[in-house]
């Protein structure tokens, strides 16, 4: 098995986070990087998107992030990480589709700017809107934490908690962002007690 991209995208990190919660041997190669560049004929064969990641895994190619993990878990049969009662994994799926739907587009900009330092991105008002709209989110994930007490899904680590958790990584790694969200510190915390964030989500990496 093979996890290609940089191992600073949050998208990678999702897939090299889970391959360890889920015990997996894999190859890592860090595609994105000016000696393996994803306009590249071969990487484009991988993924037209030109994006990263894309796992490998025998004849099976896959691209996007959150549908590797879940690819990852059911390839293990792991109940555990996606559930398999309806209801259950339903609410796994929910807040993954949450955190790529509308968490990830309120934090971009602003993230691209002050942490990446992205020249496309220097726009004050455009940042603060961003920080505002993500702000807004991350006050959603607080209620949602302070209710459960304990995981985004419910009382048990699952499949949603890793790429809420590296989003969470993102929140406190950023400059200009909100230090109100007790519930959220703790649970990043509770997070922290898991080997394989303290690898790959909790590093200094944002």
């Amino acid at each position: 098995m093979k996890v290609l991209g940089r191992e600073n995208s949050i998208n990678v990190r999702k897939v090299l986070w889970a391959c360890d919660e889920l015990g997996l041997s894999y190859e890592h190669e860090a595609w994105g990087l000016e000696d393996r560049p994803l306009a590249s004929e071969e990487f484009q064969k991988l993924n037209p998107n030109g994006k990263i990641p894309v796992l490998i895994d025998g004849e099976t190619t896959l691209s996007e992030s959150n549908t590797i993990i879940r690819y990852l878990a059911n390839r293990e049969g792991n109940h555990d990480l996606y559930p398999a009662e309806p209801a259950r994994r339903a609410a796994v799926d929910m807040w993954m589709d949450w955190q790529a739907a509308e968490l990830n587009p309120a934090w971009r900009y602003a993230f691209h700017g002050l942490v990446r330092n992205n020249p496309n991105n220097r726009d004050e008002m455009r940042i603060q809107e961003s920080l505002d709209q993500w702000t807004k989110h991350m006050d959603m994930l607080e209620t949602r934490l302070a209710g459960t007490a304990a995981y985004v899904a419910g009382n048990a680590f699952t499949l949603a908690d890793i790429p809420i958790g590296l989003a969470v990584n993102r929140w406190f790694m950023t400059p200009g962002t909100s230090y109100r969200h007790p519930a959220t510190a703790e649970y990043y915390e509770r997070l922290s007690e898991r080997p394989a964030f303290l690898r790959h989500g909790r590093n200094g990496v944002a």
